[in-house]
């Protein structure tokens, strides 16, 4: 059986690419590391962050609907780091740069040690940091 070993790519489609470049290079660039190149596809500018797990790309949207997380389709996509620490200072750092993101905190409804800030982007998705938990850790290594 084959085993899927990571996302390789998401692609998010934008109603204003420039005010979402913006955004994601104060939360991917600047908050998380990520590092950033602009391509064309098919006529189309994108841009492509990216780390050396994933990229995350901007394309234009060709539609201007209201993206819904309660319609079929992403709901919210939640980006991990090391730890709960990192969590906090991702908040904090996004707060600083004036994103609306939440306080990090513990949300033991989910996991006695889940961590997390949730913020939005320009469009409406919604996104999360979240720690490492011991569950995914002891699942990666005893797999």
């Amino acid at each position: 059986m084959t085993e899927v070993i990571g996302i390789d790519h998401i692609y998010i489609a934008v109603s204003d690419l420039e005010r979402s470049e913006f955004f994601y290079d104060r939360v991917l660039l600047e908050a998380l590391g990520f590092r950033k190149n602009k391509f064309s596809l098919g006529g189309d500018p994108h841009i492509q962050y990216f780390n050396r797990h994933f990229g995350y790309v901007l394309r234009p949207s060709r539609t201007q609907v209201a993206h819904d997380s309660y319609a079929p389709g992403l709901h919210h996509f939640c980006l991990r780091v090391d730890s709960a620490g990192e969590v906090a200072a991702v908040s904090a750092q996004l707060r600083s740069d004036g994103i609306e993101a939440s306080e990090a905190k513990l949300y033991t409804e989910y996991a006695q040690d889940y961590w997390a800030t949730f913020f939005t982007d320009p469009d409406g998705v919604r996104l999360e940091v979240t720690n490492y938990r011991l569950e995914r850790r002891e699942r990666h290594d005893n797999w």
